[in-house]
């Protein structure tokens, strides 16, 4: 009897244990960025966090957390080391402050054009420089995006370098972006990236600097209503899983985020293209000025700075040159 009683209590316990079972493994995952809901990053990253859910058959869940909601950019690079956030989209300049060769991408006039950018994104330097990051903090690079060009809004038109000097200009807080300021004679004022809008209009700074979708998505053009097509830097950003979680991935599962993230970033590259042929134009409609300028010469003072007290090597500058 307390045989019959004993069995009949453990096949009820097996029973409810395979019931619960896919419910008691799921993962929570918490993707963190500082970029609002409207833009094509956040869209891509919500298809990503499902996706994921759907080829893992639901062993993760994935929550996205977009507009500095866990902390700015530096907070949520700093999250993914103490495991506090899992996946990121964060600036090449605030990876680089772990790992200073891979600052190359972002900085000014490094890149030819697009095609560049993109032939570099698939390149063995670039994977060599992802190496070496995760080296150094054992975070996975698993994509880069398109972020778009960086061009300067302000309230005056910028046509020439000289325009420039004297000018104070919101820069994110990361060394690289300084570098084109520097160059023209302005002065670089770091500033967080939720507060920038309050102070243009407070007068704080005099301009800034973001590609079209961003400074439509944050409508700086309002207090800053002359966007000038410097196209100084080609930007970047890079999707990243923090080292907590990806040591514990599965072999297949770590193909599945580094596929789905891929993925992502291609749907988001697309996008981000499209948008900014759309804006060119469709600023002027918003009460914006779109200034169209000769980049050479802001080219030709930037460049001389690729080179000195940066934290790459010649070699790799040369071979980011020469990739066609």
């Amino acid at each position: 009897m307390n045989r019959r009683l004993f069995m009949g209590i453990a096949t009820a316990a097996v029973a409810l244990g395979v019931m619960a079972g896919p419910a008691a493994a799921q993962t929570k995952l918490k993707f963190a960025h500082v970029y609002e809901t409207s833009e094509a990053y956040h869209k891509w990253a919500l298809w990503a966090a499902d996706e994921i859910a759907k080829r893992t058959g639901g062993r993760y869940a994935m929550d996205v957390f977009p507009a500095s909601s866990l902390g700015k950019e530096t907070d949520i690079n700093q999250g993914l080391t103490l495991g506090t956030v899992d996946a990121i989209y964060t600036g090449t300049n605030f990876a680089a402050r772990s790992y200073g060769p891979i600052a190359i991408a972002a900085a000014p006039y490094m890149f030819r054009d697009f095609d560049h950018w993109r032939a570099y994104t698939k390149s063995d330097l670039f994977k060599e420089l992802s190496g070496g990051y995760e080296k150094a903090t054992g975070n996975k690079i698993l994509a880069m995006l398109y972020y778009g060009e960086r061009h300067v809004t302000s309230k005056q038109p910028v046509t020439k370098p000289e325009d420039m000097k004297g000018m104070k200009i919101r820069v994110p807080d990361a060394p690289m972006y300084v570098m084109f300021p520097k160059a023209v004679g302005a002065n670089a004022t770091p500033i967080a990236f939720a507060e920038v809008y309050l102070a243009l209009a407070q007068g704080t700074v005099d301009a800034q600097e973001n590609p079209l979708p961003t400074i439509l998505a944050k409508k700086f053009y309002e207090p800053s209503p002359v966007i000038n097509l410097t196209g100084h830097i080609t930007e970047s950003l890079l999707t990243i899983v923090g080292a907590p979680l990806w040591k514990k991935l599965s072999e297949d599962d770590k193909k599945t985020f580094a596929a789905v993230f891929a993925e992502a970033a291609t749907k988001s590259d697309e996008d981000i293209i499209a948008s900014e042929k759309e804006l060119t134009d469709g600023f002027t409609k918003l009460g914006a000025k779109v200034n169209k300028v000769d980049r050479a010469p802001f080219r030709a003072m930037v460049t001389k700075a690729h080179l000195e007290g940066v934290p790459w090597s010649k070699e790799q500058y040369e071979r980011l040159q020469q990739i066609k």
